[in-house]
């Protein structure tokens, strides 16, 4: 008996250490690793089967019966009107047989959009949102409005806004392999993606095109991560800024093809802190980009508000425009103004580098930040996702290998 005692007491000090070192690990971690941890294991509820041939015909049924940690398994399809607001956390929505096409019709969650999530680790796979219009002219394919959420091969069409999140510091919001396609022209301020003061913005493998007089994406999160996407506005695009964070934040934009069709609205491509920095980090580091500028009277590469702002360009190779970014107190390195005949078939957005072309193997070392090393691992891989390298990256712009 007293074993048993001494063996319960010693496992209750172990725990207790362990819980100690965990918490002492989670002080000395970087915020933008903190924001990066995986939660805990979600708890197991059930597998709910969703379709018109299903006992739950509709996501609206589905939202209403779905506890936290169930799993929705949607049968491909089109749900005509079918909006949902999904306050559950844990909860898991999926794709089987193909995609599951959410078109709007004129349907509205909470007057906000096709989907409203609230809920704490919510994940959707597969699902394409179409059509979201509200009568404040700012509906959203997807209205994040708490807690976290994560998005996998999903896409965005002919909405008001792609993704529209609110300005909750505790939102964190992944984004992997999806498409923000054209959106509907309303007074300006409508966005492929429109990110909030949250706490953490990633976004991987994606593609953003078409927009129409807001921006591309827009961020106002305090740590940003856009790895290995394609934001080009392309023929018919009008977007204003490609790529913007309006209040700075840390920014790490790393393997991007960004371009700026002929008929945008507005002559800058990437800024940095145009609408004034508040109280925080505020670091821009453009690693290993293509940027394009196809302005007839020449755009603008980069705009970055003064202040008290770190900023990095390292192997980024800019296109189209002889005046290149340029400030003494910023970190350059590796940079080279290029000619469309550098790659292999610009005029239909094909960036890739030609065999021969004079600036392969010239980037250096972009180093790291928080003990995240920027040298990139993959490259975007049309029309969304990305491809690992197989050799260290050793080209300026987004791509090494065809």
């Amino acid at each position: 008996m007293k074993d048993k005692t001494a063996n319960a007491t010693l496992l209750h000090k172990r725990r207790s250490l362990q819980m100690a070192l965990a918490s002492a690990s989670a002080l000395l971690l970087p915020r933008h690793l903190l924001a990066q941890e995986s939660p805990a294991a979600p708890p197991k509820g059930q597998v709910l089967k969703v379709g018109p041939l299903r006992e739950l015909r509709s996501l609206a049924a589905a939202s209403k019966a779905a506890k936290d940690g169930d799993m929705l398994e949607v049968d491909a399809g089109d749900y005509l009107g079918d909006v949902a607001a999904w306050p559950q956390n844990n909860l898991r929505l999926k794709a089987v047989g193909g995609r599951v096409r959410m078109l709007a019709q004129g349907a509205a969650s909470q007057g906000k959009g096709i989907f409203v999530t609230t809920g704490r680790g919510i994940s959707i796979e597969g699902f394409d949102f179409i059509g979201a219009q509200v009568p404040d002219q700012n509906g959203a394919g997807i209205r994040l409005e708490a807690g976290s959420l994560s998005l996998r091969d999903c896409t965005f069409k002919d909405n008001e806004n792609g993704v529209l999140t609110s300005n909750d510091e505790k939102v964190r919001l992944e984004i992997e392999d999806c498409e923000f396609g054209t959106i509907v022209r309303r007074n300006g301020k409508n966005h492929n993606l429109y990110v909030g003061a949250i706490a953490y913005l990633r976004v991987v493998g994606s593609y953003f095109h078409h927009g129409q007089s807001g921006h591309l994406l827009k961020s106002r999160a305090a740590v940003n991560h856009i790895f290995y996407n394609r934001l080009t506005d392309e023929l018919g695009g009008r977007a204003s800024y490609e790529l913007e964070f309006p209040n700075g934040g840390l920014a790490l934009v790393v393997g991007n093809v960004i371009q700026q069709s002929a008929g945008t609205e507005n002559p800058h491509i990437i800024a940095f802190g145009s609408e004034g920095y508040g109280p925080g980090r505020h670091e821009l580091h453009l690693i290993n980009n293509t940027v394009v500028d196809q302005r007839p009277s020449g755009g603008v590469y980069l705009r970055v508000n003064p202040g008290a702002v770190k900023v990095r360009l390292i192997n980024n190779l800019w296109v189209g425009n002889p005046q290149i970014p340029a400030n003494p107190e910023w970190e350059q390195a590796g940079n080279f103004l290029v000619d469309l005949d550098t790659f292999v078939l610009p005029m239909r957005d094909n960036y890739l580098l030609k065999p021969g072309a004079k600036i392969r193997g010239k980037a250096v070392d972009p180093g790291e930040v928080d003990g995240l090393k920027l040298r990139p691992t993959e490259q975007f891989l049309h029309p969304r996702g990305t491809l690992k390298l197989k050799a260290v990256a050793m080209n300026p712009g987004a791509f090494q290998f065809p």
